[in-house]
């Protein structure tokens, strides 16, 4: 690993769900302590595996790794920090407001963007304070800051009164408002972030266009702020040991070429490239050998999956084509593939809609994918019955940013205007923004399906249920709201209007972040119809040691969703051609394409 030759004391770690950023932080981290360091090793993921990979459990404070000296793991948990603060927030409230207007603030407080600063404020202490961690040589982190949340902390108005009088923002004011008192500590801590002396941010991706994109928009975002010293580490990166497994060679050539067009801003970072494994990265001898060329001998030693029996095909999911029949019954309504970027909700969306078309039915095809190529690719003469449109997630925000700026930053001071523009520009206003645009896309529901490939999570549907509520508390009429708002909430929780459709990867982080997604949605009273998980080796006939090895570590993860998780599960097999058109789609969900 290039960055351990000239190692910073502070390392962290970015990337998207499920690139691998933890089992790589981990392997730097037992690296730098075989190499005579001690070293803190902080995760501060709410859906942390640590405690797995390194074979111990972890607490909120410094634990020993007995098999490793001089390396000490903890977990924060941040959702725990944001339950405190929420309730530090909302608590003096609670006796002076109405039942509804304390839902409000309570779901207010309930966003990625509270998360985001409860985790900040919890490493804050570990790398601000520089007396917190005197005792050892290097902190690694394994998840970074946002530009977001860094830029909250640099705007000087985010520490004026405003923040605590204003309690009526869309979703990012409030988690500021209680912090003062850490002012210097969030200060010293950015400072150190922006030292290139001090930390160096290692941002993790794979050899996809779509990881690819979403490192290079983190990595411009940090350095606007200062964050320069990046290191690019391109993970699970393959090269076929076989020519005459198909597979294996499409494969390496698709990732050889998301590596050769990956944005600019990427190519003239500092790299490493580390080898695809044959399965998970557990235990200390798995996390030595990460970054090690991989042979076909070390492929067979390399794990428990070679212990394992062969794939049993007759036990795996059916295909999604088999759960067609089912969705197409009620003869309208709504469909929503949700899930994490990067796991194909686009093109399980675009799949069904083609199916669903070819059945003759009515079916509108709504999608936010920026590139929009396979909403491209579906519409044409061959499917009278499909139209396709395309939510701007830019212009939506743009237009629900200006409204806002308007109304709520009409009479606001320039420091108050700068920090309303700040939050504005969060995830979570986005959220609202497309929330609001595809009410009217769920309306068209009643008389035909509409398929939707981005879909509010349960946070956002709370925050607006409770905002409905609040509403009807101080107005008592709800005349003056948009039919399509008002009956929204009602067809999101219907099951026989609206089927959820859970996207995920047959691999640890994706099926566990599917998980909180189900829980977020169920807590918001939307039951998942199905999960469908894409891009799987299971069902296919590899013959390359590698993939063999990887087909069985999937068996672990289909097990889960299919016992602990769905009420119905769909498979989609890995493809040699990317499903991009109306004749891809088809046959990524056909039954032959999941046995051949």
């Amino acid at each position: 690993m290039e960055f351990l030759k000239h190692t910073t004391r502070n390392l962290f770690f970015t990337g998207k769900g499920g690139v691998g950023k933890t089992s790589v932080a981990c392997a730097a981290a037992v690296k730098l302590a075989d190499a005579g360091k001690r070293v803190l090793l902080v995760s501060t993921d709410p859906a942390s595996n640590l405690d797995e990979v390194l074979g111990t459990p972890l607490q909120h404070h410094p634990t020993p790794i007995p098999s490793i000296p001089n390396l000490f793991a903890m977990n924060l948990d941040p959702e725990k920090s944001a339950a405190d603060y929420r309730e530090r927030m909302v608590g003096p409230y609670r006796t002076l407001l109405p039942a509804a207007a304390i839902a409000s603030m309570e779901e207010q407080f309930s966003g990625s963007c509270t998360l985001e600063i409860a985790a900040f404020d919890e490493f804050s202490r570990l790398l601000g304070d520089a007396a917190a961690t005197a005792e050892f040589d290097h902190v690694i982190f394994d998840t970074a800051p946002t530009g977001h949340t860094l830029r909250l902390l640099t705007l000087p108005s985010a520490w004026s009164g405003f923040m605590e009088s204003n309690t009526t923002g869309t979703s990012c004011l409030g988690p500021l408002a209680g912090l003062q008192a850490q002012q210097v500590l969030y200060q010293d801590t950015v400072k150190a972030l922006s030292d290139p002396a001090v930390t160096t941010l290692v941002m993790v991706t794979r050899a996809e266009a779509t990881a690819f994109r979403e490192a290079a928009r983190t990595s411009g975002e940090l350095q606007a702020l200062g964050v320069a010293n990046q290191h690019l580490v391109i993970n699970a990166v393959f090269r076929a040991s076989t020519t005459s497994d198909p597979y294996a060679m499409a494969m390496q050539q698709r990732g050889e070429k998301a590596i050769a067009e990956m944005p600019d801003v990427l190519k003239f970072l500092p790299r490493t490239a580390i080898p695809l494994t044959a399965g998970g990265v557990l235990g200390v001898e798995a996390l030595r050998s990460l970054g090690q060329p991989a042979s076909t001998a070390s492929v067979v030693r390399s794990g428990k999956a070679s212990d394992e029996s062969a794939v049993d095909r007759a036990s795996l999911p059916k295909s999604l084509s088999a759960m067609i029949d089912e969705l197409a019954a009620p003869g309208h309504g709504v469909i929503l593939a949700m899930g994490k970027g990067g796991v194909g909700k686009t093109t399980v969306a675009a799949a069904v809609a083609v199916a669903l078309a070819e059945r003759g039915l009515e079916v509108h095809l709504s999608t936010t994918d920026p590139a929009a190529h396979i909403a491209a690719a579906v519409a044409g003469e061959t499917y009278p019955n499909l139209t396709v449109s395309r939510i701007d997630p830019v212009a939506e925000t743009a237009k629900y940013s200006k409204e806002v700026m308007t109304n709520a930053g009409a009479g606001l001071d320039a420091s108050g205007k700068a920090l309303l523009e700040e939050d504005l520009r969060s995830p979570c206003t986005e959220e609202i923004a497309v929330f609001r645009a595809f009410a009217d896309a769920v309306a068209e529901g009643t008389n035909r399906f509409v398929v939707l490939d981005t879909a509010p999570t349960g946070h956002t549907v709370l925050l607006l249920d409770s905002a409905l509520s609040y509403h009807r508390e101080v107005t008592r009429q709800t005349s003056g709201m948009p039919e399509a708002v008002e009956n929204l909430l009602p067809r999101l929780r219907d099951k026989q209007f609206t089927r959820v459709l859970i996207v995920t990867l047959p691999e640890a982080t994706p099926v566990h972040e599917a998980a909180q997604l189900q829980r977020d949605l169920r807590r918001a009273e939307i039951e998942p119809y199905a999960w469908v998980i894409n891009n799987c080796l299971s069902p296919l006939n590899v013959t390359d040691p590698l993939l063999v090895e990887r087909q069985k570590h999937e068996a672990k993860y289909i097990k889960e969703v299919v016992t602990e998780q769905a009420s119905r599960t769909a498979l989609i097999a890995w493809q040699i051609e990317p499903p991009v058109g109306p004749e891809a789609l088809k046959r990524a969900m056909q039954p032959d394409a999941v046995m051949r």
